[in-house]
């Protein structure tokens, strides 16, 4: 069965008016010595595409799917039928999931697991049958009531052991289907009130399962990248992966900073406070960018709205500095966005993923002219180039302290600042969006 009216999407160029077609997304293109595919590395989320049904707080779902009627594997096999053959109408090369995504939960954990097992079986034919590949996979660990009181940081030990369950079977499940990096996002780890919350106890237990998780990798041999992927709130008032600062810290503190990297959200940044930008630029200075959720919140309203990322000026500024950290892989962009409530027919699915992609092929373009030009690098070292001589340069290299410093101060406090031209290299920025 087919499930999408066309066979593929093609890249027609800016020009077109083909609503079914790219205009700047052209896979196989060569930009800064690779093809527009390797810099981008698409992925489709599985939830938000294929299990997400449009409800929200305030009404039930309203998406049609020709899936509708159907129950537990019957539903499961066809919702990855009908992903794949979206990934390839798009030319799409990844894919992510959580374990419940594939596979329905059981009555027990044990058939649970068997559950998922079937699933893999479907996935891995799948995967041969399309050279699709699993670009990270994870765990669900904050729908079930279960987890009331999180994963990994609850007060129950009981759910600790339950969570280390799934998380190894996800384990072997990524390696299986070759997955290239495995993501761990806090979901409920977090709390409601410090009343009742010994925050030093969780997260001494929240280390303590990074780390039982990175001895069973070495164990069973999967070699995936491990990410975090920072959000500030929701579900929990207070998430303990606020940001990618907090979550560097916390790294740095059990010694956990060599085995992890980010997945950063686009709609996560802009809940803590902080521009995508930012989150992304925090991670690559620190060697810790390992991954991006591709999407957008809307600005006027203080929830995740997870929308597909039209917005050029955030795409271009990720773009740049996914090129200034030499590439993203094996991470990759992962659309973890969905469809609005009113975008309910199947083939707004690939007005979503269109939109996305070309925003994103777009951005690419114009970041890899700044970046070829050196259009913000020039005025960046001219802004800071006191550091590169005399007092500023004996700073640096650490070769003055405060009574070298009071002594140099007394002599030059006359201060002369220079503007820092933000205006300018904002109106440069804009030029290169319009005129790449």
């Amino acid at each position: 069965m087919s499930y999408f009216k066309v066979d593929s999407i093609k890249f027609e160029g800016p020009q077109s008016k083909n609503p079914l077609a790219f205009k700047h997304y052209n896979k196989e293109e060569v930009i800064a010595g690779k093809k527009m595919k390797d810099h981008l590395r698409f992925a489709m989320s599985y939830w938000h595409t294929l299990t997400a049904n449009g409800s929200d707080p305030f009404g039930v779902g309203t998406y049609v799917r020709p899936w509708d009627g159907l129950e537990g594997m019957e539903l499961a096999k066809e919702r990855a039928k009908a992903g794949f053959e979206l990934m390839q109408v798009l030319g799409m090369d990844y894919y992510c999931f959580h374990d419940i995504d594939v596979a329905p939960e059981g009555e027990t954990l044990q058939d649970t697991f068997d559950n998922l097992d079937e699933m893999v079986d479907c996935l891995e034919k799948l995967q041969k049958e399309t050279g699709i590949k699993l670009l990270w996979a994870t765990s669900n660990m904050f729908s079930h009531p279960r987890f009331v009181h999180g994963a990994a940081t609850s007060c129950n030990a009981d759910v600790f052991a339950y969570c280390a369950a799934k998380v190894k079977k996800m384990l072997e499940v990524a390696k299986r289907l070759g997955a290239e990096n495995y993501v761990f996002w806090g979901g409920r780890e977090g709390y409601e009130t410090l009343l009742n919350t010994d925050m030093g106890l969780e997260l001494d237990n929240l280390a303590r399962f990074f780390k039982m998780a990175v001895d069973y990798a070495k164990e069973i041999g999967f070699t995936g990248q491990f990410l975090i992927e920072p959000k500030p709130k929701e579900p929990t008032k207070h998430q303990y992966d606020f940001d990618a600062a907090t979550v560097l810290a916390f790294l740095r503190k059990y010694d956990l900073d060599k085995y992890f990297k980010m997945n950063i959200e686009a709609n996560h940044a802009t809940l803590a406070g902080h521009t995508f930008h930012h989150e992304l630029n925090t991670c690559r200075i620190n060697d810790a960018l390992g991954s991006i959720d591709a999407n957008q919140g809307d600005m006027l309203l203080g929830w995740d709205t997870d929308q597909f990322p039209t917005n050029v000026y955030d795409s271009t500024l990720a773009m740049y500095e996914v090129l200034k950290n030499g590439g993203i892989a094996p991470g990759g962009l992962n659309f973890d966005s969905k469809l609005r409530r009113g975008s309910f027919e199947l083939d707004d699915l690939l007005y979503g993923y269109i939109a996305g992609m070309d925003n994103f092929a777009k951005g690419l373009r114009a970041a890899a002219k700044l970046v070829e030009d050196k259009a913000l690098d020039e005025y960046v070292e001219k802004r800071y180039r006191s550091y590169s001589e005399g007092i500023g340069k004996d700073i640096v290299d650490g070769k003055v302290g405060f009574a070298e410093l009071s002594e140099y101060a007394l002599g030059h406090d006359q201060i002369v600042n220079e503007s820092g031209h933000q205006e300018l290299l904002e109106t440069i920025l804009n030029d290169y969006i319009y005129n790449s």
